[in-house]
């Protein structure tokens, strides 16, 4: 049976029932955070790493947590600022001969699998180009469906703001499909 949010808020609250309540948050959250992440982060175990920063966040911060929200849209807030940290530290760190571009683009293509559709790799590729607030918002409208409201939320913007962003990353992102899939395949 799953738990809704305000139990398990109620479950890590209570010293007794926090184990109980952080593997509920985990069981019912893991997966939809995680793929959020990855597509922010793309390397598998950087994503993890930032999925595991965002639970203990999550858990050390927890009575900060107010039912004004859904505990989803408050995790996921959480998640996107850990991976955008987790964006800084490899930036900060990137060899200096290679351009944050290259970077994310040959991150993408190590983690495509052999057998991976061309099209999803150019998709991610025309993602990694846009500047951060439209990656973000396109990725949280187009592969997770969030409606306009959410985001605004997660992302302290207007609605006003998000919906211009996804439409420039949208118009870029298929301006670079246009331009690149008859090169690259």
């Amino acid at each position: 049976m799953k738990l809704k949010d305000e139990e398990i808020v109620k479950l890590l609250t209570a010293p007794q029932t926090v184990e109980k309540g952080l593997r509920a948050m985990m069981d019912i959250y893991q997966s939809r955070l995680y793929w959020h992440i990855r597509r922010l982060i793309v390397d598998h175990d950087q994503a993890q790493d930032v999925l595991q920063d965002t639970f203990i966040k999550a858990y050390q911060n927890i009575h900060q947590f107010k039912n004004d929200s859904k505990l989803y849209t408050w995790l996921y807030r959480i998640a996107t600022n850990e991976a955008l940290q987790q964006l800084n530290k490899m930036n900060r760190m990137k060899k200096t001969d290679e351009d944050a571009e290259y970077y994310m683009q040959n991150l993408v293509a190590d983690n495509a699998g052999k057998d991976g559709e061309e099209i999803m790799i150019l998709l991610q590729k025309a993602i990694q180009t846009l500047p951060e607030k439209q990656k973000l918002v396109f990725n949280m409208r187009y592969y997770d469906d969030l409606p306009y409201e959410e985001i605004s939320k997660i992302l302290d913007m207007s609605v006003g703001t998000l919906k211009t962003n996804y439409h420039y990353a949208k118009d870029k992102v298929e301006q670079y499909i246009k331009d690149n899939y008859s090169e690259e395949f």
